[in-house]
């Protein structure tokens, strides 16, 4: 018999449907066939030029050598000065850490403060990979549903009564992946002062905070109070409102216990992030954000031909996020129907219809914990948008 064993805890866990999706569309790409595809979960902007020339001088010194496990001193104290300047919020380096990215900075978080047992409430839709990272912490992730008749955000009540005696912590996203719900700051403290009086920690990711449409204001739980402040984990990164998502920094905001925790794990994990790209984070964290005005007028106008063409389906429902680069709507009314002669019976089957009908990426809602749905990324040019909406609009109104 083969000795070869994959442990029980790897084997539970299902590989991300975005990633399969987009193989599978690349796939299909290589074919010679044309796909739009509105899976990207990055901008698709370049990373500004001064971030990219800190890099290059980085490299040209020679700054190609190990750095401490946590990050380099001065980005550490970038992140810090950015805080304050952007939240209002004060913390010491030993208060911040820096990740290989905002996944990793989640799967650390998880790794240092679950026990077996261990219950994170986690509101749905989320990002797909929160739930298997709980669970690879030996934790549970408990989910609530929201929908879009309450704005894909999560009550009081709710929150209220998922609480338990196992409960270690509740997580925020905010803007949402993959919804673009932003909530209120009025909610966000209801939900903040449940927390502090049920001593259960917030676990705020704040990865997509630039990427917030007026009226709306992007809100840290962490800003309330000291008391709020010390419950409060913060996680970010350098990924989307700089569009670095393949430099791979994330940076984690806390306590100084589960800093150091961290911090501990991260030293027999990865050692540090890339010394380079530390570098081009302490350019993007220092410098002036000029580069986004344009980027949220450009995501803005894409967002709403989103929406409006979205809306214009018959059988579609389409609320306008407030945040990010996702629509997020509700094509529940084709289950049942034959679309170009697949039937269709819940969100995998229609994306994988849409694929392969229409030749059209989306990622079923399946993956994010709401079934009626589809994710559509704008972070593509405008005219793949309106390609890719007229292929899915005569492909649903083909429904049988």
């Amino acid at each position: 018999m083969s000795p070869i064993k994959i442990a029980e805890r790897i084997q539970a866990v299902p590989p991300s449907m975005t990633l399969a999706i987009t193989a599978k569309a690349n796939a299909m790409k290589k074919q010679g066939i044309d796909i739009v595809g509105f899976g990207a979960g990055e901008p698709d902007f370049d990373t500004p030029d001064p971030i990219k020339q800190a890099a290059k001088d980085a490299l040209d010194r020679g700054f190609t050598k190990y750095t401490p496990s946590g990050g380099i001193p001065e980005l550490r104290q970038a992140v810090c000065a950015k805080m304050k300047r952007d939240r209002g919020l004060t913390y010491e380096p030993a208060q911040v850490i820096i990740n290989v990215g905002g996944k990793h900075s989640f799967y650390n978080l998880a790794q240092v403060t679950l026990d077996p047992g261990d219950e994170v409430i986690i509101p749905a839709p989320y990002w797909l990979s929160y739930p298997e990272m709980v669970k690879l912490a030996d934790g549970v992730p408990v989910i609530v549903d929201t929908g879009a008749d309450q704005g894909f955000m999560v009550t009081p009540d709710q929150l209220e009564r998922a609480i338990t005696p196992r409960t270690v912590a509740f997580l925020l996203n905010s803007p949402s992946n993959p919804t673009g719900m932003v909530y209120p700051p009025a909610v966000i403290r209801q939900l903040a002062d449940i927390c502090l009086r049920r001593g259960v920690m917030m676990w705020s990711d704040e990865i997509y905070e630039a990427l917030v449409y007026p009226p709306a204001v992007h809100q840290s739980p962490a800003e309330y109070s000291q008391a709020h402040f010390d419950n409060t984990v913060i996680l970010h990164g350098l990924a989307k409102g700089w569009s670095m998502t393949g430099w791979r920094l994330g940076f984690t905001c806390g306590p100084k216990a589960i800093i150091s925790a961290m911090d501990n794990l991260q030293s027999h994990q990865t050692s540090n992030p890339t010394s380079f790209a530390q570098a081009g984070g302490v350019a993007a964290l220092t410098q002036p954000m000029d580069h986004l005005p344009a980027w949220l007028a450009s995501f803005d106008d894409r967002r709403r031909l989103c929406v409006q063409r979205l809306n214009a389906i018959p059988g579609v429902k389409c609320p306008e996020p407030q945040g990010a680069f996702y629509v997020f709507p509700d094509m529940s009314a084709f289950y049942g129907k034959t679309v170009c002669g697949k039937r269709v019976t819940d969100s995998l089957t229609l994306a994988e219809a849409l694929l392969e009908g229409a030749q059209v990426a989306t990622v079923p809602g399946i993956a994010f914990g709401d079934d009626r749905c589809q994710r559509l990324s704008y972070a593509i040019a405008k005219a793949s948008i309106e390609k890719g909406l007229d292929r899915i609009e005569k492909f649903l109104r083909e429904a049988a």
